[in-house]
């Protein structure tokens, strides 16, 4: 097969989405109503609530929910054969990932932008918030955790990605200034940020910046590690238009140019996909292809959280409700775009069926690192850049949004034990500086508690990620589905993806499991039985809601 007409086909079916699907669902189902007061206009204080360019927003929005899992699940599910993956990533970001963002940001934005997971106590009940609250809590932990790990590994590998990497912070903060303080327009803004991040990866492989190897009796990895939870931490207090917003902003626009050289390349070298269609020769040990392959590929598809991005950090800077379905569905597609590419290149960015499955030895190999062997391959035989710039740009690219995605998360972490304050009336735990040092400690103590000196314990949980963040996509289409039924509007087009996640998760979780027993893995086991303990619940939980409220709606019509 012809990796340009995979590229093709995708995309327009991508477009396809947008200008058809997304209409319907904004107008019809969802219903935005451009004349709606929004919270960040009702409660702006120019640190959380603030009133946002929809461009701007959609850069923040899309660059947090990107992070790198859009790139290691799909990089790590062709394992199967590139079709399965390719459809699940086109169909999943078409009618579950668009409609479950878009929906997620409006119902947060009628909520006077509370989270999904406080949404929860109201629309369905304090049981289910409590289920919610854990798992959204998890969830968070593992992105932090996991992510500081990843980017520490890529600068510590990739040591021409150092520079570009850390000076995309500085280009940030000048680029918020300019754009905050209305300097200059946001077209000349955008382009001079651009430029400058682009400047700095070519820059990159002139001046690597190595980590020694111990530091102050700790391993570079771990130095890294702190260094970046530091930054979080100082991130996640600052107002979101110093940082937060102009990092993200500019990071999106750096993968569009990513993504537009990615698909150029690929254009240009016209490359067939050397993986086969669908993978029957699969090395010993890895999982049946369904569930696993709804739960592997999260992010490009639909992820919950994306959820806790839509109604924690994105409501509360929507300037007109109608702006949630280009920041929310288009947001999606950007990353199922991303998704698409990652794909593409860990498929054909290989000389020869056997150097892929050199790389493919075993379940859960590939990731980051087919994605950047792979998109070098293709840009320097496509393009002619050289194969160590290729490689630093792609480098770049998936540290750049793990890093964003770290920086929106250990805030949206901040802001569940600040809701946890609410609920429990703790004052001090209310307080953004009380709040993050709990969430900064909590991450520290799972990535070097759990996983010693080198700080990698998050990944000791990682491969219950997948689960229990389709569980948190669950429940998020569960408040946006109670939420239709109450204003007596069509519920099929978010009850048909919840009804299909709960059953994906569930029986992935029954497969997890028997691998985790299996391998006496009793941590996991344990963990898994909570999640899985969760699922049930939630199960009957959406059961009952939905019958209770309908009832409550089919009584009031007849009465």
């Amino acid at each position: 097969m012809n990796a340009v007409i995979l590229l093709l086909v995708g995309l327009g079916t991508m477009a396809l989405g947008y200008f058809v699907y997304s209409k319907f669902i904004a107008e019809k189902i969802y219903r935005l109503d451009p004349d709606y007061r929004t919270p960040a206009h009702e409660f702006e204080d120019g640190v959380d609530f603030v009133p946002t360019n929809k461009f701007v927003l959609w850069g923040h929005h899309f660059t947090s929910v990107a992070g790198a899992a859009p790139i290691v699940g799909p990089a790590i599910a062709v394992i199967w054969g590139w079709a399965p993956a390719f459809l699940w990533v086109v169909l999943g970001t078409v009618f579950f990932a668009g409609v479950h963002d878009a929906g997620a940001i409006w119902a947060s934005v009628r909520n006077k932008a509370r989270s999904v997971g406080s949404l929860t106590g109201d629309v369905v009940g304090k049981r289910a918030r409590s289920i919610f609250m854990i798992v959204i809590f998890l969830v968070l932990l593992m992105v932090n955790a996991v992510f500081a790990v990843v980017i520490a590994r890529l600068m510590m590998n990739f040591p021409t990605a150092v520079l570009p990497v850390w000076g995309a912070i500085i280009v940030a903060l000048i680029i918020g200034q300019l754009i905050y303080r209305r300097i200059i327009g946001l077209g000349l803004v955008s382009v001079l940020g651009v430029v400058a991040l682009y400047a700095l990866i070519l820059a990159g492989p002139s001046v690597p910046l190595q980590m020694p190897a111990e530091v102050a009796g700790m391993s570079g990895n771990a130095v890294w590690i702190l260094l970046l939870f530091a930054y979080a931490a100082i991130a996640s207090i600052l107002p979101v238009w110093v940082l937060l917003q102009p990092r993200d902003y500019i990071n999106g626009l750096q993968l569009f140019v990513g993504l537009i050289i990615l698909y150029g390349a690929i254009c240009v070298l016209n490359p067939t996909m050397v993986a086969p269609m669908f993978n029957d020769n699969v090395p010993a040990g890895t999982p049946s292809i369904i569930p696993l392959l709804f739960v592997t590929i999260a992010c490009g598809a639909i992820s919950g959280f994306h959820g806790l991005v839509s109604s924690g950090t994105t409501s509360k800077q929507l300037n007109r409700e109608t702006d949630a379905r280009f920041v929310g569905y288009f947001g999606a597609i950007g990353e199922g775009g991303l998704a698409l590419a990652a794909i593409l290149v860990a498929t054909a960015g290989f000389a020869s069926l056997a150097d892929w499955e050199a790389m493919y030895s075993a379940f859960g190999q590939g990731g980051v690192t087919a994605f950047v062997e792979g998109g070098a391959y293709i840009i320097h035989h496509g393009l002619g850049l050289p194969e160590v710039t290729a490689a630093t740009l792609l480098t770049v690219m998936a540290a750049l949004f793990a890093g964003t995605t770290m920086d929106t998360g250990l805030r949206l972490q901040r802001y569940i034990f600040q809701e946890w304050g609410e609920i429990y009336n703790l004052e001090w735990m209310k307080k953004p500086l009380p709040a993050t040092l709990l969430a900064v400690g909590s991450c520290i103590l799972l990535a070097f508690g759990a996983g010693g000196a080198d700080g990698s314990g998050g990944m000791i949980i990682w491969p219950l990620f997948g689960t229990t963040n389709q569980l948190l996509a669950g429940l998020t289409l569960l408040v946006i589905t109670v939420m239709l039924v109450n204003l007596r509007r069509p519920m099929w087009y978010t009850l048909a993806p919840l009804c299909f996640l709960l059953v994906m998760t569930v029986t992935a979780l029954v497969f997890q499991l028997r691998t985790f027993y299996e391998q006496g893995n009793w941590f996991l086991l344990f963990l898994d039985v909570v999640v899985l303990v969760a699922a049930i619940l939630v199960a009957m939980e959406c059961a009952a809601s939905l019958k209770r409220h309908r009832t409550r709606v089919a009584n009031e019509e007849r009465g």
